[in-house]
This record gives structure tokens, sequence and C-alpha cells, in this order.
């Protein structure tokens, strides 16, 4: 199979859909790789290093586009990008479309099957290809609040570890998913006072555990979220609905009690936020400031520590890339429930329910869809 991994367009996107590491693999079980130039600049890998590998290299994103049929890319395509998908390809790579009509509309068009690794799913349940880039975000997340919480970038001045005499900063993370234990980590590690809001019981058990007597872990109801926000320093949103689209836990009403100066990380942005008055940020604009208080939304965290991020990622996705490659689309879509949850477009149909919900559109079952592929 011919595969490709273009250069990412995203705002200070640095990570790259196959390292060489993964290229090696692919070129050894006989597929035919191509990578954009510069692609894996961002992590140290230059042109040389992926030839070497066994790559050809592709002078621009429209010549890879036209020289393969598997597309692995980090973040979803831009407009330029999804103008050049045809029926023939298939996209694999973050997508959260449920919050993006415009690029649905885009994909559903171009014909494109296109399998999100954000609703790709394991035996236990888990999303595999999510997990990787949850833990980063998560932990990214409050080393970047914790540097807005100072005047100078907008926040109230305070040190969340506090210091002698001087009461540690309050942190609330709401959801106890990946992204959430690991903020909640960081931050007691820091030596701030975290509570977490979790609805499921077991999972608060479970966090307790894991986490240690000093992580406060409530329910999450109204009361209790309003009595926690209003006293926190730094609210981390960690929701998630896989595929899905979030309504927002936090309202408008309740972020104009919030202290001034105090940070709000709305970390599942890419599904809406969990926060009435998020919005999308950049690298290059990573913060503005409603009723007081700094927002903090940027939708690819860990794009900014691309190293480590590229490598997770890597060694996540390339089980699935080699299965795609060497069993063929269809029939290793056919053949593994978990690869088929992730298809969320094919030939023009939205195969993933959730994001048909979000959308308003109509929707076909994967299953379907395949029996489309294979007449």
């Amino acid at each position: 199979m011919r595969i490709g991994a273009p250069r990412e367009s995203k705002n200070h996107e640095y990570r790259v859909g196959l390292d060489v590491e993964s290229v090696a693999a692919l070129t050894a079980d006989g597929h035919e790789v191509w990578i954009e130039t510069g692609a894996g600049a961002g992590i140290g890998e230059s042109d040389a290093d992926y030839e070497q590998a066994g790559a050809r290299i592709a002078a621009d994103a429209a010549e890879l586009f036209d020289a393969v049929d598997l597309i692995v890319k980090v973040k979803e395509p831009n407009g330029a990008e999804r103008a050049l998908l045809q029926p023939r390809h298939t996209l694999f790579g973050y997508l959260h479309l449920a919050s993006d009509p415009e690029q649905t509309d885009d994909l559903q068009a171009s014909g494109a099957l296109c399998i999100a690794f954000e609703t790709v799913t394991d035996d236990q349940g888990a999303l595999p290809l999510l997990i990787p880039m949850s833990e980063i975000a998560g932990r990214m997340s409050v080393q970047a609040a914790a540097s807005f919480l100072q005047k100078r970038q907008g926040g109230m001045g305070l040190l969340l570890s506090g210091a002698t005499g001087v009461e540690p900063g309050k942190v609330v993370v709401i959801g106890g998913g990946t992204v959430g234990s690991n903020a909640a980590r960081i931050a007691l590690g820091l030596g701030a006072r975290v509570a977490i809001v979790e609805k499921f019981p077991a999972r608060r058990e479970q966090l307790r555990e894991m986490l240690g007597p000093e992580l406060e872990c409530v329910d999450s109801t109204s009361e209790n979220i309003e009595r926690l926000v209003v006293e926190a320093d730094l609210v981390v949103g960690a929701l998630l609905v896989p595929g899905g689209k979030l309504q927002p836990l936090v309202s408008e009403s309740l972020v104009m009690k919030m202290k001034p100066g105090a940070v709000i990380a709305d970390v599942c942005i890419d599904q809406g936020g969990c926060v009435e008055t998020s919005r999308p940020t950049t690298h290059d604009e990573p913060t503005f400031v409603k009723h007081g208080v700094v927002h903090y939304c940027v939708a690819n965290i860990p794009g900014s520590v691309p190293v480590t991020s590229t490598k997770a990622l890597c060694r996540a996705t390339l089980p699935y890339v080699r299965k795609l490659a060497n069993e063929g689309v269809r029939q290793a879509l056919e053949a593994d429930v978990h690869l088929r949850r992730g298809m969320n477009v094919c030939r023009g149909h939205i195969t993933y329910e959730a994001v048909a919900t979000a959308l308003g559109r109509s929707f076909i079952a994967p299953e379907q869809a395949l029996k489309k592929l294979r007449g």
C-alpha cells in the first residue's frame, strides 16, 4: 500500500503522523511510504533520516496526496488539504467532527473514508489512540495554566504551591478520566489543593486510591460544581463524550462569579468545551479574558512538546496503520470492530452516531457503509 504523512498545518503543530521508526516498520512490511518535506523537523527528524528509513519525500501536500492511498495525520486536515482528498483515500487522524460542521461537510463531499483516532476502541472499552495525548494534555494544562496565574500573564498573581505561611492555590478538575487524573496528579505534585468532579462512584474511589488522601473527589452535581468553581484559582475542563459534542457544565453566569484573575484551562475545547465562555485559542494567542477570568483553550496542547507526543502517538497508532496496510482497509475494518468504531465518514455518509447527532445529520452504521464499499 502507498502510505503518506503530510507536514502538519495547525498553528504551532510540530508533531508528525509517522516518525522514522514507523516508516522503517512500514517499508519493511513492503509498503511505499511518502513524507512531505520538513514534516519531521519539529521532532528533529530530517528528510534524509526518513529517506534512510525507506521513505520517499514529497515536495508539498499536493504531491503527497496524489501519490498515496492512506494518509496518516495528527490533527484535522485544513481546507486546502481537504480539497485534495479523493474517494480512493483513507484518512487516519484526530478529526473531532462533532464540533466542526465545515470540516465534516468537506470530508463528506470528498468521498474519502475517514477514521478518527479518538473513536477507535479496545477490548476494555477504552480509547487507546486518545489516551497518550490525553495524558500529555492533562499534564501540560496545569503546567501552562500555572504560568497564566502570574500577574504579568493576566492572572491574579498566585503561586499554586503557596509558600511558607501562605495557603496553596485551589485547583478544580471537571472530569476524572485520563486528562483529569493527569491534571490532578501534576497539580498535587505542585502542592496545590485539588478537587475532582466525577460522576461515577467507582471512578471516584479509583481516583482516591490512585492520587491519595489529599485529593477531594466529589459527585458531579450542579451544587458541587458551583461551590468549587467559585472558590477555584484554576479550573481544568477535562470531560469527554467519545466522538460527540459536550454540553457546558460551567455556565457563563458561574464564570462571572469566579475570582478576578482566576484561570480556566478548557482541555476539551476540541469537543466544544465544558465552559460556556470558552472558545478555541492557538499557541500564538493562547488566552483571552472574559468576565475577568483568563481562558486557556488551545486545541492542540501536546503539539508544544512534539518529541514526547509524536513518539507516544506513533507507538499507539502504528499497529493500526500496519493492520490497515497489511490487510487492506476494507478487510481490516470488517475484521476489527474496534478499528471499525473509528470510522466517522465513508463515501459521503456519517458513520459515527454521536457525530451525526451533534450535527443534526443522517447516520448509517459503519457495517452498512462497508457493504457499499464491497459492492
